[in-house]
């Protein structure tokens, strides 16, 4: 059964910076795009960065050039750094990773837990 475990998140101060991990754990074929989006209370799940399988990186204009993506393949792990974080950043983030569960099979988007990330002003 394939699973992704987040491990990061929790209480910062603006200007301040965290960091969280997801572990794709299980067996699968292949992994194409892993990323990470967020849900602030109250409001629809958005897209914060994405990586591609050849490490081409996507993110959402809020958070240009304060968080960085990072993926180790062999590790079967995305990354997420955030620096110069603002209380806009305060929601709950989740892992998302698309990939094949096995040949010849559709790829398919598999989701974490979410973790809360909290900024206090």
């Amino acid at each position: 059964q394939v699973q992704l475990v987040e491990s990061g998140g929790g209480l910062a101060q603006a200007g301040g910076s965290l960091s969280l991990s997801c572990v794709l754990s299980g067996t699968i074929f292949s992994t194409n795009s892993m990323g990470w989006y967020r849900q602030p209370s109250g409001k629809q799940r958005e897209l914060v960065a994405s990586i591609s399988s050849g490490g081409l990186t996507n993110y959402a204009d809020s958070v240009k050039c304060r968080f960085s993506i990072s993926r180790d393949n062999a590790k079967k792990t995305v990354y997420l750094q955030m620096n110069g974080l603002t209380p806009e950043d305060t929601a709950v983030y989740y892992c998302n990773v698309n990939a094949r569960p096995s040949f010849g099979v559709p790829s398919r988007d598999y989701w974490g837990q979410g973790t809360q990330v909290t900024v206090s002003s």
